[in-house]
């Protein structure tokens, strides 16, 4: 994203499974509108249709001549990914997405070109343009909420990869694994033992249940408990903590990024960005580890602002 190619707007929209958000940036990043409308259910038709009615409205918000209004580009952050070899959505965990040109509708009733990135790499760019990676060359940034995803950004460039599935670190096995690790929980993608199996929120509160049994907590709840004192809360979160250097320290061994930025709803224990770098360290191939893990500094806004930096 060089700001040398900056527009006088940019819109960005953030395709999630509840709700639709959009955002008007001006040249310098600031928000100068947002919306949100919930996402129709299984409807992939009325899901282009009420994109189109949220970028109507932002348009509006920029005053912009209706001449002027269409020319404002447009990003889309969603599940999934466009495929290189079919131009169709692929691997979205909203299903009435799969197999749909969206790009392609959207552009035909926008009247625009348009550029739709994964939610996740949409959140790594918004970390590496002006978030917490802002200043760095390289960034990867780390989802870890009901699912686990990520983006890389190399100089302020999303990488997309050959396949359009750079940054997929979820579906990877949990490395060196440990006794009572193998073959894994298994996972909606048809594997065992995914790292989206043991990182994610659900995978947190899942492995505490297996552990100690007893009334489900959350994620967050056996966070809170742990910082008062509970053995087994604990527990949990130590084994979650190491799991997460293991998986992170392959990261930093293949990508080398001078900032790994964590979002997503686990991303806000506090104690992950003092843990976790400390146990890295033994599963890194140097003799020192200078990457930093940081938390995202738009927190669950980043999504919409990649989907507009994307121009």
């Amino acid at each position: 994203m060089n700001r040398s190619q900056d527009f006088p707007w940019r819109i960005g929209i953030d395709l999630g499974g509840s709700k639709i958000e959009g955002i008007l940036l001006d040249s310098e990043g600031r928000v100068c509108g947002q919306q949100r409308v919930a996402t129709p259910q299984g409807d992939y038709r009325a899901t282009v249709a009420a994109i189109a009615a949220l970028v109507a409205q932002l348009e509006q918000l920029s005053g912009a001549a209706s001449s002027v209004a269409d020319t404002i580009p447009v990003g889309i952050g969603a599940p999934g990914a466009i495929s290189p070899h079919t131009g169709r959505v692929k691997n979205s965990n909203s299903t009435c997405l799969i197999g749909q040109p969206l790009d392609q509708d959207l552009a035909a009733l926008l009247r625009r070109p348009v550029r739709i990135a994964n939610d996740a790499d949409c959140f790594a760019l918004s970390e590496a343009v002006d978030g917490a990676g802002a200043g760095h060359d390289s960034l990867f940034g780390a989802i870890l909420g009901t699912g686990v995803g990520g983006g890389v950004v190399i100089g302020q460039q999303l990488l997309r990869g050959a396949n359009a599935i750079a940054g997929e670190w979820g579906h990877n096995p949990l490395p060196w694994p440990q006794a009572g690790e193998q073959p894994g929980p298994r996972c909606y993608c048809g594997q065992y033992g995914c790292i989206e199996t043991f990182l994610s929120g659900p995978a947190l509160a899942a492995d505490h249940q297996r552990h100690y049994g007893g009334a489900p907590l959350t994620a967050m709840a056996i966070d809170r408990l742990a910082r008062q004192g509970d053995r087994e809360a604990e527990a949990t979160m130590q084994r979650y903590e190491e799991r997460l250097a293991r998986a992170l320290a392959t990261l930093i061994n293949i990508i080398d990024p001078h900032v790994i930025v964590l979002g997503g709803g686990v991303s806000n224990m506090a104690r992950l960005y003092d843990n976790v770098p400390r146990l890295w360290c033994r599963h890194v191939f140097s003799d020192q580890v200078v990457t930093r893990l940081l938390p995202a500094r738009f927190g669950d806004a980043s999504g919409v602002r990649g989907a507009a930096w994307l121009w």
